[in-house]
């Protein structure tokens, strides 16, 4: 099924025309009309609202609704860690209008993708274990990777794409003062001193931050985020705190998203699709089975 994200700036606009030319992908959520759409949208779940299993030009398809301010709120920021985390993984962008705001976000978000990838890896490291790293920043903590999805997803979107991933990651690998590229390897170097850590952790978006901050600081102490950094950047456990920290965001987001598609899809929709969901994680688990 392929899958397809619209950023519109205006959602109650966007719906009001969607549903007069294609009302019957709407769950019962059409009978309330499009306010009340774009506020579900907007108000619950990750900011998206997902059409599933529409058949489009002889394709099945799923496609999500999102608005470009909170688009750019969960680039930044990473909120949700939802939409932001597709898009640290090769997408085709197949129309944008001049947005520099939302360019600059898109940027930002590849950059903190490597950035945390890299705090959650060893000294030194092969391309293909980075970008497993960024595949997987987006299902860390997903209860959908237990329940649904096949475990060996992550690496099979990232061992067929690897060239797909150095296009897109390539020029930042290269720029980054604080990663030693060796294109020709396929190697890279990550500055693992407290100092460097430290500098890695203060460029780590704002909700992230926010979270390790949570995990590290003892109740009553009330320390500041940089403070808390600090201790982190020197502590042996750093890698496994960052990893938290990114569970700590994607576990909750991703089931107030699920429990939303009950609504957004309707029941018959999302029995249909979670059962197909199981089928494909059964028929990887029998591939394996000897």
């Amino acid at each position: 099924m392929l899958d397809l994200v619209f950023t519109v700036d205006d959602p109650v606009a966007w719906h009001t025309k969607n549903l007069k030319k294609n009302w019957s992908h709407y769950s019962f959520l059409k009978l309330l009309g499009p306010r009340i759409i774009s506020s579900v949208q907007n108000n619950y779940g990750a900011g998206v609202y997902f059409n599933p299993l529409i058949m489009c030009d002889g394709k099945l398809i799923k496609y999500g609704v999102i608005s470009t301010g909170t688009l750019i709120d969960d680039l930044l920021n990473w909120n949700n860690l939802y939409i932001a985390g597709r898009l640290q993984k090769p997408v085709k962008i197949v129309s944008m209008n001049e947005n520099a705001v939302l360019r600059s976000a898109l940027d930002k978000n590849l950059k903190s993708a490597v950035t945390t990838a890299c705090l959650m890896l060893p000294e030194s490291f092969s391309e293909q274990d980075l970008f497993i790293e960024i595949a997987g920043l987006s299902y860390s903590g997903d209860f959908r990777m237990v329940i649904g999805e096949e475990k060996a997803k992550v690496l099979n979107i990232v061992k067929p794409n690897v060239a797909h991933f150095r296009a897109l990651y390539g020029n930042i690998l290269q720029e980054d003062p604080q990663v030693v590229y060796k294109t020709q390897q396929g190697r890279l170097e990550i500055d693992k001193s407290p100092e460097g850590q430290f500098t890695q952790l203060m460029t780590l978006p704002r909700t992230l931050q926010q979270h390790i901050n949570h995990i590290m600081d003892p109740p009553g102490r009330n320390r500041d985020v940089e403070e808390t950094l600090l201790q982190v950047a020197q502590d042996p456990d750093c890698a496994d705190v960052v990893r938290l920290g990114v569970s700590s965001i994607v576990r909750p987001s991703s089931i107030r998203q699920s429990t939303k598609g009950l609504f957004t899809a309707g029941v018959k929709k999302s029995v249909i699709y979670s059962s197909r969901k199981l089928n494909k994680m059964w028929r990887g688990w029998l591939r394996k089975t000897p």
